[in-house]
């Protein structure tokens, strides 16, 4: 049977979950060999040659068709069901961070200036074991299985790429489900959390020039100085953000640079802010691009001075189906427990891409904790500390999610 619009409750001893997560409890080993290799040796952006070569290595032996990106070193693996039904894709991303490796792990990175801080070498290696599991248990399929290994989703837009090169086809016919975990230190160890609609924002890059007259600091009335500007804005865009938009559909707005001059007794011609912007919805985010450069402009024109703005486009905000999101944390209560499938109450107002996927899939990205033991989940260093470490026993909740939703939207 395929997927239909309401699917039926999962009950807690579904046959088609037997025994699901011992299986992933026994791919353990596997799991967490792959993470520490892939951890050790962290690539950045696009071109990804050794992990892509490490995934390639762990795939061999089943029984999958696999082909590799052009634009970016993607692998897409698709393994065929027994019997004929609709597509689903499991989504993993494969890069790394630039920054240095502080955590003391016996694994820890080897490539200076490089880490996997945001956990996708657990996504990776998950996902490849998600795929053995899924090809022991094929004859239950009605349908296939797209396993997405995704580079260059830290600011480089991967899955872009591959959805321009066709992941969303790759049965044979388009993905009608998709799936991503992201792992976090945050969260209780082997909890699957997410909740419906909004769960990730939108991030855009914005950078604002303000020009005036440069001149003697003794003599400022002989100059235009954009540094008061400057300053101006920068309380201005917050009163911006908290005037114009609803603390419902709320917009994020940071200022995280302001740089002038070059020594202490002279007035710049120009001055610059830098900062991003995060929104929910596409609405807020297309209005608060729009009034920011009026804002900034109106500014620098009381001051004497002329602006200019530019803005850097990011990922979209990244919405769940509610279907989708609903089942996924069914289907935790089901296959790891009650306690393990808790509706996720806020949004992060980070950015994913996986968002480029859900705006043409119903989709769920949910999150798997793994705080490390002896450590409460609020004192843990983040995901994008130079500290962060996960516990690895949460990794089979993770095969065993991305396995169980494989099988019941397959069924």
């Amino acid at each position: 049977m395929g997927m239909t619009p309401a699917d039926s409750p999962v009950p807690a001893d579904d046959p088609r979950f037997s025994g699901l997560l011992e299986a992933a409890r026994a791919l353990q080993p596997r799991t967490v060999a792959l993470r520490r290799q892939l951890h050790k040796h962290p690539e950045l952006g696009l071109r990804l040659p050794r992990s892509q070569a490490a995934v390639l290595h762990a795939l061999e032996g089943l029984d999958l068709h696999v082909t590799k990106g052009e634009s970016c070193d993607s692998v897409v693996a698709v393994l065929n069901g027994a019997r004929p039904g609709p597509t689903v894709l499991l989504r993993g991303d494969m890069d790394a961070l630039s920054m240095p490796e502080d955590s003391g792990l016996a694994f820890a990175s080897e490539e200076p200036g490089r880490m996997h801080a945001c956990g996708h070498d657990t996504h990776t290696a998950m996902l490849v074991s998600a795929a053995r599991l899924l090809h022991s248990r094929r004859e239950a399929l009605a349908g296939r299985v797209v396993f997405m290994f995704q580079p260059g989703e830290e600011g480089h837009h991967g899955a872009r790429h591959m959805i321009d090169e066709g992941v969303l086809q790759a049965g044979g016919r388009p993905v009608e489900r998709a799936l991503a975990l992201h792992i976090t230190a945050t969260a209780t160890s082997g909890v699957v959390t997410c909740r419906p609609g909004p769960i990730m924002a939108s991030a855009d890059a914005w950078l604002v020039r303000v020009t005036g007259r440069g001149g003697h600091g003794a003599m400022p009335f002989h100059a235009i100085d954009p540094v008061p500007a400057a300053a101006a804005m920068v309380g201005a865009l917050q009163t911006m953000v908290t005037r114009r938009f609803s603390v419902f559909d709320p917009a994020v707005l940071t200022v995280g640079r302001i740089t002038a001059g070059t020594t202490s007794n002279v007035i710049p011609e120009t001055a610059e802010l830098e900062g991003t912007l995060r929104t929910l919805s596409p609405e807020v985010r297309a209005r608060a691009l729009a009034e920011i450069p009026k804002v900034c402009e109106h500014l620098g024109a009381a001051h004497g001075c002329t602006t200019s703005f530019e803005v850097t486009t990011g990922y979209p905000p990244t919405r769940n189906d509610e279907a989708v999101a609903a089942r996924v944390l069914e289907l935790a209560g089901s296959v790891l427990g009650s306690r393990f499938g808790p509706v996720m109450a806020d949004p992060l107002m980070a950015a994913e891409d996986f968002s480029y996927v859900a705006e043409q899939v119903p989709s769920t990205l949910a999150f798997l904790g793994a705080c490390p033991p002896g450590v409460e989940p609020d004192e843990a260093p983040p995901n994008h500390s130079n500290r962060v470490h996960f516990d690895e026993s949460a990794f089979a909740h993770g095969v065993a999610m991305y396995a169980a939703f494989a099988l019941d939207t397959l069924r």
